[in-house]
């Protein structure tokens, strides 16, 4: 299997996550995972409640479209200027620390704002400093976890607990911008306030974390400079070949997801419906990505990520050209609601598949290079879909998604249906059955079990990990 660096290529030889031996408890019985997904939820939270309270104090204070623009555009650019930096710098970094100053800063930040509003002293620019160094700090706080949730969860329930971190995204995608506009409506300045309690107990979450959580001491063939690192990284992914083909799949299937946000707008409209149907069918679709990722986890243990990347793209192939015959809202409706159920999966599939490759020491870059790429094709996909959809109108539109839906599709039936993507899954399920069988003799030998007891004690854990 053909690679440019070999020694990363877990498709062909997985390698071990890098974690210590622990026990097998379960998610819900796995006390640092759980203080890591409820400090996380709650800063997503804190997050999703003050992206609609920037535009929402910002207008109302200024009457400006223009001033509101400027500070959401604050708030995206660490998303294209921070990412790459961010994620050399958590693989450096110890992860708690990391996480424990961005959120100590996110504190300040937004309590900054809070007490401005309540000064009635509100200044733009003040604004735009925050939401550039909030959304910064956010970023890397979200790189730390990610790579930190391979610390603390065994690597065969992954998927699971990647599972569960996906939905978390969508509750607070749901639940963070109907609670800053509630907020705002009471005072202006408690979205803000809310937010900044959010990362408070974000905070003392981390302090109670027990396990290690730095990253490997780097090795001796390690750059040291920044950029090195950077693009030790890049080296990394593209060396790695099926990691690039589905980065790539995904990168598409972003550009043709922001196509179809702005076209359910447009569609909305041409067909009768209120801005509050826009505003239900967004709450659906959110809905039903948290659901399909909440299931994610059955259907990773039924396929496997390969023939999960297959038909995925292809029931995106079945169901977006449907759109454009759709004879009515309820079934656009329909239509959207089980195309972001398959998102939901999708977006597990890819970050399980990212975080089995990616070892321990390169995480970060390659959650940054991932994210990088995923907002990217947002960027271009909103402006291409604003273009279209001008210019060419929205059956058109509908029907470009559509024809280049079939295409992706058939580009990931080359990508992962051969026979050398078959033998590579093989490969990593034998190696992370192994690497299981090695942590639960190590635990056996600690807790002073002999030998001939091993099998018998791993055996007795086991139907507790399932």
């Amino acid at each position: 299997m053909p690679t440019r660096t070999a020694r990363y290529d877990v498709m062909s030889a997985a390698k071990a996550a890098g974690a210590p031996a622990r026990r097998r408890t379960g998610l819900t019985g796995n006390r640092d995972f759980l203080l890591l997904w409820v400090g996380s939820g709650f800063s997503a939270l804190g997050a999703r409640a003050t992206s609609i309270g920037y535009t929402l104090l910002v207008f109302w204070s200024t009457g400006s479209a223009t001033a509101a623009s400027l500070v959401t555009f604050a708030a995206l650019l660490p998303n294209l200027v921070a990412q790459l930096p961010a994620g050399a710098l958590v693989d450096r970094w110890n992860r708690r620390t990391t996480m424990l100053v961005c959120a100590t800063g996110r504190i300040v930040a937004l309590g900054s704002v809070a007490v401005a509003v309540l000064l009635d002293a509100v200044w733009l620019p003040h604004l735009m400093v925050v939401a550039f160094v909030e959304t910064t700090l956010g970023i890397c706080y979200a790189l730390a976890e990610r790579a930190a949730v391979c610390s603390v969860v065994p690597r065969d329930e992954l998927g699971a607990a990647t599972a569960a971190n996906e939905s978390r995204a969508h509750a607070a995608s749901i639940l963070g911008q109907p609670t800053g506009t509630v907020l705002y409506s009471v005072a202006r300045f408690a979205p803000f306030l809310f937010a900044t309690a959010t990362h408070v107990i974000s905070l003392v979450t981390l302090l109670f974390l027990r396990r290690d959580l730095r990253a490997p001491r780097a090795r001796s063939d390690t750059p040291s400079r920044l950029l090195a690192q950077i693009k030790e990284g890049f080296d990394f992914v593209w060396g790695q070949v099926y990691l690039r083909r589905a980065l790539c799949l995904f990168a598409a299937s972003n550009i043709l997801f922001q196509i179809l946000g702005l076209g359910l707008v447009v569609l909305v409209k041409e067909r009768g419906g209120e801005p509050s149907t826009v505003g239900l069918l967004l709450v659906v679709n959110s809905v039903f990505g948290m659901v399909g990722a909440m299931t994610s986890n059955a259907y990773l243990r039924r396929w496997g990520i390969r023939r999960m990347m297959i038909g995925i793209n292809v029931a995106w192939a079945v169901l977006m050209p449907l759109l454009v015959v759709a004879p009515s809202l309820f079934v656009v409706g329909v239509l959207l609601a089980l195309i972001n159920y398959g998102a939901g999966i999708g977006n597990v599939a890819g970050m399980l598949y990212l975080l089995k490759t990616a070892p321990d020491e390169m995480r970060g870059r390659a959650g940054s290079i991932f994210t990088l790429l995923a907002s990217g094709a947002n960027s271009a996909g909103a402006l291409l879909a604003g273009l279209l959809l001008d210019r060419a109108g929205i059956e058109v539109a509908l029907t470009v998604v559509g024809a280049t839906m079939l295409v992706i599709a058939v580009f990931a039936v080359l990508a992962f249906g051969t026979r050398a993507a078959a033998e590579a899954e093989r490969a990593e399920a034998e190696q992370i059955e192994a690497e299981r069988a090695e942590d639960e003799r190590i635990e056996a030998e600690r807790a002073g079990v002999g030998p001939g007891d091993t099998e018998r004690a791993a055996a007795q854990r086991l139907p507790t990990a399932r």
